[in-house]
């Protein structure tokens, strides 16, 4: 198999290490290839070559004034758009002096590029081809697992929902049609039949460029782009309509906002839209499977990284004000979120890494290690720790499944594979790990908790979120792959430590409590 994608939390190629995006099909398990990706980003196409983008912040609550609006154009800025309820301005820039010049004008708090590679993006990224099943494959598949009556045909495959009592849920209650969860990721391919029953379109979008394109279809994922969201938006809603496989909340919405450019990217402009959007179109609970480019972790004390940090964490907060709940990848390299120090070789990813570690007290991988935002460690077949997830105390809140390598941990008959079965564009499904899966089970969860409590202020449903987990004991020692060596150190009691959190998401109690 091979490795996800550090910047999709993400799907992930296990056992040879946690780098790549990957989906991987039913029968056999392959290794993914490598996908031809654009060059260029649409949302730049006219931009000039150095060009950067940037996001100012200014006071929340009010249009930015004539003078910041002057200084921005006298620094060689051109406003693409501004999110003014949160005080979030999105520019385009050639000047490489331009953030430092806009920092000492007064109203504004902060400023700092979004990327380090020009526009459009010079960086392309594989983000890996799903080897999917052929409509034979899925029937020789469906024929082999045996659905029990009222089961869609792949749903024998899926041991993650027995691993949350999201089938023992589905008894009780499928979720509203009034609550809708948004897949902020890479796009979404709403004519899948297994996503069309639940899609909301109203709710949906493309933020790539910083600023909505409500263009019919923008939402979704262009030739040759990553099939993430999509998979993930088939974990949490997937219809239960005798189609394919079924969803932890098959009886919710579903909705798209595409913040992933061409090249597989999650700028700060792109995100920022997404949040905005999501708060302002009635949505309950969004789903964040990546990190924000190009900085794996975003360090205050960096004038550029404070900016990007500050606008995400606005646009965040602003859609927590609206009512909405946001679940978060932990990620995929392993790490102690929590310990003194963190190496970071990756960032930033979009020009040239170079090698530095980092204070986790005041360097954030955004938005998951953001105030308020649920963030999520991923589980495989036997219920431990996967052996890519990220941990620690006190950062995660809660766990579900996101798949191992089934060498790892080894599901029950008739699932075949470790990993997690999803929707894949063209009306496909496919199998793909990572955080990135183990944060739409607890999205999924929380939408049914609003379902049953559809009143509920975010703060509650989180506080029944965590409540109703299933408390999960540290693992230890924990030695996944069996070499007599420990692969990390869990800390911590059953129901608040750094594997699990509270513990493992409960769909049933979210359905009956």
């Amino acid at each position: 198999m091979t490795a996800p994608h550090p910047r999709l939390r993400r799907a992930i190629a296990i056992p040879l290490g946690m780098a790549m995006a990957s989906a991987l099909a039913f029968l056999p398990q392959a290794t993914a290839a490598a996908a031809d990706r654009p060059a260029a980003d649409a949302l730049t196409a006219a931009a000039d070559a150095t060009s950067l983008s940037y996001v100012v912040n200014v006071r929340p609550g009010h249009a930015p004034s004539a003078h910041v609006k002057k200084a921005i154009a006298e620094a060689g800025g051109t406003i693409v758009t501004s999110y003014d309820r949160i005080g979030v301005i999105v520019v385009h820039s050639a000047n490489p002096g331009f953030a430092e010049a806009v920092r000492t004008v007064r109203g504004v708090h902060s400023a700092g590029a979004t990327r380090t590679a020009p526009l459009p993006s010079a960086a392309t990224t594989d983000m890996g081809t799903p080897k999917v099943l052929s409509a034979r494959e899925a029937a020789d598949a469906a024929q082999a697992a045996e659905a029990a009556d009222g089961q869609d045909p792949l749903q024998p495959l899926q041991w993650d929902l027995p691993a949350i009592k999201a089938d023992r849920a589905h008894e009780k209650s499928l979720g509203s049609s009034e609550v809708t969860v948004a897949v902020i990721d890479t796009g979404v391919d709403d004519t899948h039949p297994d996503l069309a029953p639940n899609f909301d379109r109203a709710a949906s979008v493309n933020c790539v460029s910083g600023k909505p394109d409500t263009t019919d279809g923008a939402w979704r994922p262009g030739a040759g782009e990553s099939p993430h969201g999509t998979h993930v938006a088939g974990e949490i809603a997937a219809a239960k309509n005798g189609v394919g496989m079924t969803g932890v909340a098959p009886g919710v919405k579903v909705a798209g906002i595409k913040v992933s450019n061409p090249d597989g990217f999650f700028y700060t402009e792109a995100v920022v839209c997404g949040f905005v959007w999501a708060a302002e179109h009635g949505v309950d609970v969004t789903n964040n499977s990546y990190y924000t480019d190009p900085w794996y972790f975003n360090c205050t004390d960096d004038p550029d990284q404070k900016a990007l940090v500050e606008a995400v964490t606005r646009a965040a907060k602003y859609a927590e004000r609206k009512g909405a709940v946001n679940v978060a990848a932990a990620g995929n390299e392993n790490h102690d979120l929590a310990a003194d120090e963190i190496a970071d070789p990756s960032s930033p990813n979009d020009s040239t890494p170079g090698e530095r570690v980092v204070d986790p007290s005041q360097c954030y991988d955004i938005p998951t290690q953001l105030p308020g935002v649920v963030t999520v460690a991923a589980t495989g077949a036997k219920g431990l720790k996967s052996s890519f997830s990220n941990y620690g105390r006190g950062v995660v809140d809660i766990a579900a499944p996101g798949g191992d390598s089934t060498a790892y941990q080894t599901p029950a008959p008739p699932a075949t594979s470790g990993l997690i079965l999803g929707t894949l564009p063209g009306g496909r499904w496919g199998y793909m790990a990572g955080t990135s899966m183990a944060s739409p089970h607890v999205a999924g969860v929380a939408a049914l908790i609003r379902s049953t409590h559809p009143h509920a202020s975010p703060a509650l449903v989180k506080s029944l979120l965590y409540a109703q987990a299933d408390a999960t004991p540290c693992t230890d020692p924990y030695d996944i792959d069996g070499d007599g060596k420990v692969d990390a150190v869990c800390e911590g009691p059953k129901n608040r430590n750094g594997f699990y959190g509270r513990g493992t998401a409960d769909a049933l109690d979210a359905v009956t409590r």
